[in-house]
């Protein structure tokens, strides 16, 4: 089926497992009411706000229908961009608004069935009537929560979809489609698209979107981060040699012992270890993006942090760009957050990779290497000393 209807005891409709099995990265799904009820945590005019901002990545597209083409524009915006705009055609996207609202944060739970580390962010979308980002195709998983009003989707469930990108727009917009379902979505409904189905949504009335997005590194984000990693630990005594030579052929030709002795330098870079191999991963997908964390004030003594949390009832705060993960290894566990990684017992890297506060109790139950790490973490910005009372 391509459209279910969710329960009170499973928002996807059915079973985790099932929808792993059946759907994820297979086919897409839609989800009548995965959350019933829903109200938006935010408002359109909080999106506009976020989207002044400097750090917040956030583009405007419009849409001249006369024309059909789209034109594209970046923030941050000023305040008085806003109230100009038209009551059509326009869309306000927000990238990581999770990042910002707590609230909007809270709807990751839900998600708990996937890796953490595998989810990007929360893109909230605002889009006046009529709006549109054309038809489209993205290359990560994608869940379409209808927020507030109405928004048409239309998508192509085909075989072969059309691939082609129009060359009179910045955006990466469809030559052809042709949908193959056409729906309407109301607050609570949510879409599931896998990488590389051609959709195309319309704001029926003013609307808000949220966009939950899948992190999936191309091939060459992962090659290259890899072959630095590679570059900066490799042994320069390793060379290409050929002890066993004997006289050529022809000396101008590179024969095929030549490659295989070419393959075995090669191979002899490569990360046969898994332990060094998954670290590698753990360090690259924990960082984000270009946004430099930081907690904004200068750090406190540790003796006085561990007075706070053990005395005065402190809690240490995650920074929300602060990304986290941890790996069992041969030698123990390594947590990673932030493309930094640390040795530690399991049981606590597995409970530092899911709390996003850190109290005195918890503290205090980790072991030496975790208290170590947590507050080499609270010197670099990715924790935050909050005391009862007191603002964040």
């Amino acid at each position: 089926m391509i459209e279910v209807r969710a329960t009170p005891r499973q928002f996807l409709g059915m079973p985790a497992t099932r929808f792993l099995r059946d759907y994820w990265q297979k086919r897409p799904v839609l989800i009548r009411q995965a959350f019933p009820r829903f109200v938006s945590p935010i408002e359109p005019e909080d999106l506009a706000g976020l989207a002044c901002e400097e750090i917040a990545l956030s583009r405007i597209i419009e849409h001249d229908r006369a024309s059909d083409r789209y034109t594209l524009r970046t923030g941050p915006f000023a305040e008085d961009d806003f109230p100009g705009m038209p009551d059509h055609d326009w869309t306000l996207l927000v990238q990581d608004v999770d990042k910002w609202d707590a609230d909007v944060r809270a709807l990751l739970d839900r998600f708990d069935f996937l890796p953490r580390w595998r989810i990007d962010d929360i893109m909230v979308s605002f889009a006046a009537t009529g709006g549109s980002v054309g038809a489209h195709v993205d290359q990560y998983d994608v869940f379409l929560l209808q927020a507030q009003g109405r928004r048409q989707w239309q998508i192509d469930a085909g075989p072969n979809p059309s691939s082609g990108f129009r060359d009179d727009a910045e955006l990466k917009l469809l030559r052809a489609f042709s949908p193959t379902h056409d729906w309407v979505l109301e607050p609570g409904d949510m879409l599931y698209l896998p990488p590389g189905v051609p959709h195309h949504g319309v704001a029926l009335d003013p609307c808000l979107t949220f966009s939950v997005g899948m992190r999936a590194p191309s091939s060459a984000e992962l090659i290259g981060d890899w072959l630095d990693t590679l570059l900066a630990d490799a042994d320069d005594s390793v060379r290409y040699h050929d002890p066993g030579l004997v006289p050529p052929k022809d000396p101008n030709e590179i024969d095929a012992a030549a490659m295989a002795r070419v393959v075995e330098a090669l191979n002899a870079l490569r990360m046969r270890d898994p332990d060094r191999l998954g670290d590698w991963f753990g360090r690259f997908i924990t960082q984000y993006r270009s946004v430099e964390v930081s907690s904004g004030e200068a750090p406190r003594p540790r003796i006085e942090v561990e007075w706070d949390l053990a005395q005065r009832g402190g809690t240490l705060e995650r920074h929300p760009f602060s990304r986290s993960a941890w790996r069992a290894g041969n030698d123990g566990a390594r947590l990673y957050v932030a493309g930094m990684e640390y040795a530690m017992p399991a049981r606590d890297a597995r409970r530092l990779a899911a709390a996003a506060r850190i109290d005195g109790a918890l503290y205090a139950s980790l072991s030496q290497a975790a208290r170590d790490a947590t507050f080499d973490l609270y010197h670099a910005g990715h924790y935050v000393l909050a005391l009862e009372g007191e603002p964040t």
